[in-house]
């Protein structure tokens, strides 16, 4: 078998591996986003998540894995749409961001 053939089989063996372990780290993503919002009384809007980042990291002992962040969209009020993010290294939910609720504050007229 020429030499072409065999880095093809490996590319496609290692595009297979990217796309199954993509998969597997999407739904744990889904999964976190899901109690991080129920967690804060939140509303996990569309139950997905989108990929924004991927990149290669060393991770706490040194391995290198990868590091994605996924978006995802929740609501506090029901009628509005803010943003949040998951960061996984690996298989491992490493931060969780949501941005800040508004509250309204109460103001008196004097």
């Amino acid at each position: 078998m020429p030499i072409i053939e065999i880095f093809a089989l490996l590319l496609l063996a290692a595009l297979a591996w990217l796309w199954l372990d993509s998969i597997k780290a999407r739904e744990i993503g889904i999964a976190a986003a899901r109690v991080a919002c129920d967690a804060e009384t939140l509303l996990f809007l569309d139950e997905t998540v989108a990929i924004e980042s991927l990149r290669p990291v060393r991770d706490s002992d040194g391995r290198m894995r990868l590091r994605r962040v996924y978006g995802f969209e929740f609501s506090d009020t029901g009628n509005n749409r803010r943003k949040g993010k998951v960061t996984m290294v690996g298989h491992d939910v490493v931060l969780f961001h949501l941005r800040p609720r508004l509250v309204p504050v109460e103001r008196t007229l004097h």
